[in-house]
């Protein structure tokens, strides 16, 4: 059986990176792609390209046409998030089969929004939630405090500060102008200000052919510096200055077979109902009441080998190589691909 060449396609080192504090790809970035690369070659079946030089990137996918796309590209076309849907879109164009979601289910999932409207009609617990278009003249302010503001259209916490927690309108509207001179797409959430327990559920595989459910992880916010409102901030995971680096744990949520059913099911709906392949992660957080509400539905968690779909994957009994067998394996049943073992 011959061996299915797999093109790993990456964000670009030698361009910009918007999303990092400096600009630029840093250590983490690179030690990532190190880990990626030991943990693949470790995989029995197929043999491993690596594409991260995107101003080459269509000549070297029409010149050296890879059975499949292992599409861990989320830093988008160029490092642009905005153009994250159109590394699929490219790879559609070009006939070549890819992991993880196509472009309608990348623009889908990216307006959150749009995400609680589908979670809603599917019969799921959602924050109470205001859409504010911030062009608009006056603002949409809260009625209700405090209340936590974040982006509609964007990702990676970008946007998520502790001054999202607000207190009153001269605070909601302080932040929503700040949010309107940072974002490219000018819209963003008014929600509840939930501060229960809050987790996070992974999946792997695809309808059809079944999931492997990774077991719930839970953030523990117990070692923030007091009066620092427990969100997850895009400082805690980009920016060394934040006062919440390093300051969130990751643990194996312990749960009731009751949540943690409701919770796993909520999650496949989800992941039908946008369209998802492959692989997502689905983040809920309680209310006072104790009933998880979906946050936020990640089409393409990070693949790094220290992030939390790795880290439940090895809860499961499956080493960081084994989670991306599981994603790869996923995508080739769905195309039919037959693959040495």
């Amino acid at each position: 059986m011959v061996l299915l060449t797999v093109g790993v396609l990456l964000g670009d080192p030698r361009l910009p990176y918007p999303y990092a504090v400096d600009g630029t790809f840093g250590t983490e970035e690179i030690e990532a792609v190190r880990h990626l690369n030991a943990a693949l070659s470790k995989l029995v079946g197929w043999r491993f390209t690596f594409l991260d030089d995107h101003k080459s990137l269509i000549d070297d996918l029409r010149n050296r046409r890879p059975g499949l796309v292992l599409n861990f590209c989320d830093t988008g076309f160029r490092n642009s998030w905005e153009l994250e849907r159109n590394i699929p879109a490219l790879l559609e164009i070009l006939d070549i089969p890819y992991t993880g979601a196509d472009p309608m289910g990348i623009s889908i999932s990216t307006d959150k929004a749009l995400v609680r409207v589908l979670a809603a009609g599917q019969g799921m617990p959602v924050p109470n939630e205001t859409y504010v278009d911030l062009t608009a003249d006056p603002l949409v302010l809260p009625s209700i405090y405090p209340c936590l503001i974040k982006p509609n259209s964007s990702g990676g916490s970008f946007g998520i500060t502790r001054d999202c927690v607000v207190h009153d309108s001269a605070e909601a509207e302080e932040y929503l102008r700040w949010l309107a001179a940072k974002l490219t797409t000018p819209d963003a959430l008014i929600q509840d200000f939930l501060t229960g327990r809050e987790y996070t559920v992974g999946l792997v595989g695809n309808p059809q052919g079944g999931f492997t459910v990774l077991p719930p992880l839970e953030i523990d916010y117990s070692d923030l510096d007091f009066g620092l409102p427990p969100i997850l901030t895009y400082g805690s995971k980009a920016d060394p200055r934040s006062p919440y680096w390093n300051k969130l744990r990751f643990r194996q949520a312990e749960l009731d077979d009751v949540k943690w059913s409701q919770l796993v099911d909520h999650s496949v709906r989800l992941f039908r109902r946008l369209a998802l392949r492959d692989y997502a992660r689905f983040d809920y957080r309680e209310g006072d009441d104790g009933q998880p509400r979906l946050l936020d539905a990640n089409t393409n968690p990070t693949w790094y080998w220290d992030g939390k779909l790795a880290m439940m994957a090895g809860w499961a009994g499956y080493p960081y190589h084994e989670l991306l067998r599981l994603i790869l394996e996923a995508a080739a049943a769905r195309y039919g691909m037959d693959v040495a073992r």
